[in-house]
């Protein structure tokens, strides 16, 4: 008898707290959706019931609801926001496999004028999370101490016509304390340095591998002020050719055999072979001076001066490196030299020839007299890391070259160039309409419109330097101080540095390019800097 009340018992315990459930999940269709997600609350159950009755195999169905009194999920609710203070949404997942796609590459167009290949200027944002070392500052704190391309006068006016956004909301006063997870977008009207006009070269696509040779003044991939001038977007653009995967580099100064792998299995065997050292690299280089003969090993360790502008030098602190060399010829003032680099340092080839007294007779950065009457030869300096980089920078801007160390210009020096050559612009176009920009900038900027009738227009399948399209016109932004500079272009022999990339060698395949003109016997003394 005991046995059958405590049966019923049981069963009109597990039936109430199945009513209430259901009435919960009735209820709660009207809700809003931070209700849905809430805890579930069981009125007039206890605990210790809600337990014993959620062991009944007759009530599994409801289980899921059940599990309402657990973790929240994210977004569901959460603490009430204080009169004032901002919502800040949680960060999204980034894809790592996602590269960059026709999307990005129909930001801008290129245009050939002069040898060079030339980007039109277009609207782009520039987007970042808040670091932890920004936590607590105003924004305006954080653009002046670490976003100095700019003047502050500028950020003040870009957020006035909308273009300073933080968390996906127009910001207007810029004395806003920064916190965590606070995401940041800056839109901004971006230039881009030319680059030699030369095709860029497939030497080898089997599915597997895609070997370029690369042009000297391309970078490989987006870095710095470069975005379509270089190999990737390159490929991209005028290809078709997009989800490589970079197995080396090449500095942007440097020319020749450049390897992307096309799958991730492929990426992964040649990266091994990389660690491995079973990969061979032959490059081929021109010193000034008489190289000596025979067979010449630097095994001299090099330090990192400045991971700004890839400033390297001899140092017994530095990693150790080891590269073998060949004379190839003399022409009685000026070497071609053979370089086998044994390990894969920073410049390494350049810092070795600077240190054995032959560096590369147009080396902005290690041929220059910044290093002192003996250009470095043995590691001499005689002045400090900090005196060096002040000394290389004093002297390109005195030449007006520092784009040749990747170095930005000072927001402040920039606003007194553009002073010196301010022109009028006037007339007016929507900002990203004719770039491809999806940025929505105020529709008051000001701009003028310009052509080139030199200028030839690559949108997309440029093989040479014939296309018969004209350049069409381009906006001009009143905010920005590029569009008010009058810079005079390059020549390509100020873009072309004397090391080339000539072999890539592993246990079953070899690719090479044509040796450069100035690394031939033949080479005309006259064409020499």
């Amino acid at each position: 008898m005991i046995r059958v009340l405590i049966k019923v018992q049981r069963r009109v315990i597990g039936n109430v707290f199945n009513y209430h459930l259901r009435c919960q999940q009735s209820s709660s269709m009207e809700e809003t959706p931070a209700q849905v997600n809430s805890p579930v609350s069981l009125e007039g159950v206890t605990v210790k019931d809600a337990t014993i009755t959620g062991k009944r195999k007759s009530d599994e169905p409801d289980k899921p609801e059940a599990r309402g009194r657990g973790k929240r999920r994210r977004g569901a609710g959460g603490k009430k926001l204080q009169p004032g203070e901002r919502c800040i949404p949680p960060p999204q997942k980034r894809n790592p496999g996602v590269g960059f796609s026709q999307e990005h590459f129909n930001e801008t167009s290129y245009y050939f004028e002069g040898g060079l290949r030339k980007v039109h200027p277009y609207y782009y944002d520039f987007k970042t999370y808040c670091k932890g070392r920004w936590v607590g500052k105003s924004l305006m704190e954080v653009f002046k101490s670490e976003f100095r391309a700019e003047s502050p006068e500028y950020y003040r006016r870009a957020a006035r016509e909308g273009r300073i956004r933080l968390n996906d909301t127009p910001v207007e006063d810029l004395s806003v304390v920064l916190r965590n997870n606070d995401h940041m977008k800056n839109t901004v009207h971006r230039h881009e340095p030319p680059v030699v006009g030369r095709p860029l070269e497939v030497l080898v696509d089997d599915g597997e591998v895609l070997v370029v040779d690369k042009p000297a003044s391309i970078p490989v991939h987006p870095c710095g002020r470069f975005r379509h001038n270089t190999v990737i977007f390159i490929l991209g653009k005028e290809r078709g050719i997009s989800e490589l995967h970079t197995v080396h580099r090449l500095d942007r100064l440097t020319s020749g055999v450049l390897l992307f792998a096309r799958t991730l299995e492929t990426s992964q065997k040649l990266d091994q072979l990389v660690r491995d050292r079973q990969l061979e690299k032959e490059y081929v280089c021109r010193v000034g001076g008489e190289f000596p003969e025979g067979e010449l090993i630097c095994e001299e360790p090099i330090l990192v001066v400045s991971f700004k502008i890839g400033l390297c030098r001899v140092d017994p602190k530095g990693k150790e490196c080891r590269t073998v060399f060949q004379r190839l010829s003399f022409n009685g003032k000026t070497s071609v030299v053979r370089c086998l680099p044994l390990t894969g340092r920073t410049h390494q080839i350049r810092v070795h020839l600077q240190y054995l007294g032959f560096p590369i007779i147009n080396d902005p950065i290690y041929g220059s007299s910044a290093w002192g009457p003996h250009k470095g030869k043995g590691g001499l300096l005689g002045k400090s890391d900090e005196e060096l980089l002040q000394a290389l920078v004093e002297e390109h801007q005195t030449q007006e070259s520092l784009h040749l160390l990747d170095m930005p210009v000072d927001g402040n020096s920039r606003a007194q160039e553009a002073g010196k050559n301010k022109e009028e612009m006037d007339g007016s176009c929507e900002p990203g309409r004719s770039s491809g920009s999806e940025a929505a900038i105020g529709n008051d900027t000001s701009v003028e419109e310009s052509q080139s009738p030199t200028a030839n227009e690559s949108n997309g399948n440029q093989t040479g330097l014939d296309s018969p399209q004209k350049t069409p016109p381009v906006c001009r932004d009143t905010l920005c101080s590029e569009c008010k500079l009058v810079r005079p272009d390059p020549t390509e022999k100020e873009l072309i540095m004397y090391l080339h990339a000539l072999r890539y060698k592993g246990p079953d395949f070899e690719y090479s390019t044509r040796l450069p003109d100035w690394a031939k016997e033949d080479w005309v003394e006259a064409e020499a800097l």
